[in-house]
This record gives C-alpha cells, sequence and structure tokens, in this order.
C-alpha cells in the first residue's frame, strides 16, 4: 500500500487514508458509534465555532440548500454580487427567486454595502454576501442593512476557508453561511463537497431537510432523530413533510474532509506563506494591483488576485502578458469569471419582469477584465518561489 504520509508535498498527507480504510471496514465499532459525516460536522461546529454544521455534496448544493432554507419562493428577489461565481445565481433561480445584481468596491472586489441599499425593494428577501479569493466581505454593516429590512444573509464563504473579519471567522457571521471543498479550495473531500453553517436551529433545520431529500424527523443537529426500528418499518411510518433534494455527503467525502479539516490552519498557512512571495515579487509595480485587505481582515489566499493595468501603461494585453508568464516557465494564472448577467445562460433571459444587460454593476464589469488571480496552492516552497522569481522578472523586463 501506498503510503501518503511519506509525500512532504502530497495533498493527502494527513490522516486521509486511514479515515478511509476505517470507513470502508465493516467490522470498524466505530463506524457504527457514529458517522463519519457525523463526525465531520461536530468537528466543522468546533473549528469555526457555530451550532449547526450540515455537509452536503458540493458549496453549490449548499447554496441552493440555504437559498431554500432563507425561504426564497417565486416572486422573491435575492440581492447577489455582480463579481462572482455563476453559482450564487443559480441557486437563487432554482428555488424561483430572481437575482438582482448589486455592484463591487473596486480595491476590494466584494460587494459594495451602498449599492446593495440601493437595489433592495418591497420584494427583497435576502442577501448573498460573497467573500472572494480569500478576502472577507465586509459583512457587519452587510447585517445592519438586513436588520433594518428583516432580510437573510448568506454568506458564500466557498473561497475563504479561514479568512477572518475582526477577529471573526468569514462564513460564520451571517444568518447562514456555505463553504466548499471542490478540489482546488483550500480543503476538499476528494473531489467536491461542502458544508451549510449557521446559529440558527430553523435555518439550519431547514437547509439540512432540503439538502436530505425532505426527511420530516431531520434536525438541526445531526440528521434523523433516533426512531426504533419498529417504527421506520412499519408500513404506516410518513417519512417525507417537505420537498428536498439528494445534497447528502458521502461518508468516503467525510473521511477525507475530516482529515483535511485537522490540518486546515497549517494548510491556509502554506498559501499565506506564498502570498509573502508574491508581495516580494511585484513590490514597486504599480501595474499591478493587489486587493485591497482593510485593517482588521485576514486574507486566506484561495488566489492571490491582482489587478493589471499594463494594458493601459505599456500597451501590453492581459493575455500578452499571461502568454510571456507562462513563455517564461510561470504557471498559467486565472482571469476572473466573466460578471454572471454576461454570460450567454442570461442572453435574453427575463426572470419575473427582471431583464439583464450591460451597465448594471459598472465597476464589476470593468475590473473583472483586469483581475489576475494567481496559484497558492504549492506544496513545495521552492516551487512557489521559482514561479515568484519568474513574475519578478517579467515585471522588471517591461519597461
Amino acid at each position: 500500500m501506498i503510503d501518503l504520509t511519506k509525500n512532504p508535498y502530497g495533498k493527502y498527507n494527513g490522516k486521509e487514508m486511514d479515515y478511509v480504510l476505517q470507513m470502508l471496514d465493516a467490522d470498524n465499532p466505530k463506524n457504527k458509534e457514529k458517522s463519519w459525516n457525523l463526525r465531520f460536522e461536530e468537528e466543522f461546529c468546533r473549528v469555526m465555532g457555530v451550532k449547526y454544521s450540515i455537509a452536503c455534496n458540493s458549496g453549490t448544493s449548499g447554496l441552493h440548500a440555504a437559498v431554500v432554507a432563507a425561504g426564497v419562493k417565486p416572486g422573491d428577489e435575492v440581492i447577489s454580487p455582480g463579481l462572482t461565481v455563476i453559482m450564487d445565481a443559480y441557486s437563487i433561480i432554482l428555488a424561483g427567486g430572481t437575482p438582482v445584481f448589486a455592484d463591487v468596491d473596486a480595491e476590494t472586489q466584494t460587494i459594495d454595502p451602498e449599492d446593495i441599499k440601493r437595489k433592495i425593494t418591497p420584494r427583497t428577501k435576502a442577501i448573498i454576501a460573497v467573500s472572494l479569493q480569500g478576502l472577507s466581505v465586509d459583512i457587519d454593516p452587510i447585517m445592519k442593512i438586513a436588520e433594518e429590512n428583516k432580510l437573510i444573509v448568506i454568506e458564500d464563504s466557498a473561497q475563504t476557508v479561514m479568512g477572518r473579519y475582526n477577529g471573526r471567522i468569514a462564513g460564520t457571521l451571517g444568518h447562514i453561511g456555505v463553504f466548499s471543498f471542490e478540489n482546488k479550495k483550500h480543503m476538499t473531500c476528494g473531489s467536491e463537497g461542502g458544508m451549510i453553517v449557521s446559529n440558527d436551529e430553523n435555518l439550519a433545520q431547514k437547509a439540512r431537510k432540503f439538502a436530505g431529500i425532505g426527511y420530516k424527523h431531520m434536525t438541526a443537529m445531526a440528521g434523523r432523530t433516533s426512531l426504533s426500528m419498529s417504527t421506520v418499518q412499519d408500513p404506516a411510518y410518513e417519512r417525507f413533510d417537505s420537498v428536498g433534494l439528494n445534497y447528502r455527503m458521502t461518508e468516503v467525502s467525510a473521511a477525507i474532509g475530516l482529515a483535511q479539516l485537522e490540518r486546515i490552519d497549517f494548510i491556509v498557512s502554506r498559501r499565506q506563506t506564498v502570498s509573502k512571495l508574491f508581495d516580494e515579487a511585484i513590490a514597486g509595480c504599480s501595474w499591478l494591483v493587489k486587493q485591497k485587505i482593510p485593517e482588521g481582515y485576514e486574507h486566506s489566499y484561495y488566489t492571490y488576485p491582482v489587478q493589471y493595468f499594463g494594458d493601459e501603461k505599456f500597451g501590453l494585453s492581459w493575455k500578452e502578458f499571461y502568454n510571456r508568464y507562462k513563455e517564461m516557465g510561470g504557471d498559467g494564472f486565472y482571469g476572473a469569471c466573466k460578471v454572471p448577467y454576461l454570460e450567454p445562460v442570461f442572453k435574453g433571459l427575463k426572470i419575473n419582469g427582471v431583464t439583464y444587460k450591460k451597465g448594471l454593476c459598472p465597476v464589476a464589469e470593468t475590473i473583472q477584465s483586469r483581475i489576475m488571480q494567481f496559484k497558492t496552492n504549492y506544496r513545495n516552497m521552492d516551487d512557489a518561489k521559482k514561479k515568484t522569481e519568474i513574475l519578478n522578472k517579467l515585471i522588471n523586463s517591461i519597461k
């Protein structure tokens, strides 16, 4: 058997293999004591400092369950940032709601609370506040807006595991939050996975039931309540009292996720160390502008995001810079996802009378084309140093 712990640069060199083998051992008495999903959820609650955690099979399904738990129904509007992945809008649409896009702050790239205020109508039901690239959204003013307007705040913290906002963990500060464990995220469950968190028992129970096929006996804390076999085997037993989907996490995924969570502080700190190498690489460069980190925030660096102004200064396009970096031996980097309402799926789309077109969020539209997102998930610091040195050489070669 391969010993993954002997690879110092491996992704799964904690207890992932041990836990998966334990989970697959039908004779292991621990498997009968407590499910791996429950172990994962309980440890996530402890690490994040929340009352309730619900493991699900992806961050996207977690968003869908959170929007449904917030009570979004046909005709309701949900405000979401103009700069984010399209899955936030999908979750609103699938719940029957109408996405309404608010603009972002040009420096932090996260949703602008002032534009949220401008977008609120009598039909507004919730706000999806997205933390981006490892930087927490400015959540306190958003929570104040929500309180004044009786709205639910859903935090999308898919990219910001262990990021902090004034000492508090991002993703745990809204009414309900969602994390992603997709393969490229800070931690993973092997390929896909997600977690819904809340301190509100009612919201947590609704999210768990929707993500668990609508079983009526599901609770906020730990799946279904304990029932005797004679009860559940009776033909008169009624199982479902709400509509739901099967968004549950597999036991194998939970076992891997638990092992990753045990190392999460180290995993995040390694990305933060890589970010310092990028800081050194772009120091003094006026045309690569790093995402602003306000005082009191701690960035967890899903990526190292900058805005590129080399086209304006030197006539060198974003793509030309990208190609030069790769030609010199650098890793490719991502551009920001297209503004959701400018993706082809929104073309000609009309939802509850609302249409989508260019100009809704001018700041988001402008900065989206400038953003460069550099890789931070290097496990070999020598590799990270080489790539950031290449970036520095490229910067110095451009006059």
